[in-house]
């Protein structure tokens, strides 16, 4: 399983976790991660530890999850990023979007 999906108890935290390459064979997957938040108005994680590669798709499918799911989060936070694909966030300048930890 290329992602991974875990609701706190109390419904306020929702990480979404990439395992491996992150690019367009995860589209439909990762969309599915995020499409029922509940009513809390979590704060979704987007783990990277795990990934090895983040290409422009995955970058693309970040913005559109952001424009989803804006109204009703807290907030984004992208964490545990390995130094490549931190530097791409860097790059893309993703810091201006989203809490990258």
């Amino acid at each position: 399983m290329s992602i991974t999906r875990h609701v706190s108890s109390d419904g306020k935290e929702l990480i979404i976790a990439v395992h491996g390459k992150f690019d367009f064979g995860l589209v439909h997957e990762f969309r599915r991660a995020y499409s029922s938040i509940g009513d809390e108005k979590p704060t979704i994680y987007i783990d990277l530890r795990e990934t090895e590669y983040l290409d422009s798709s995955a970058l693309g499918m970040l913005l559109n999850m952001r424009k989803a799911v804006c109204d009703n989060v807290k907030g984004i936070h992208i964490i545990n990023s390995r130094p490549e694909v931190k530097n791409i966030l860097d790059i893309s300048r993703f810091d201006k979007l989203f809490t990258i930890e």
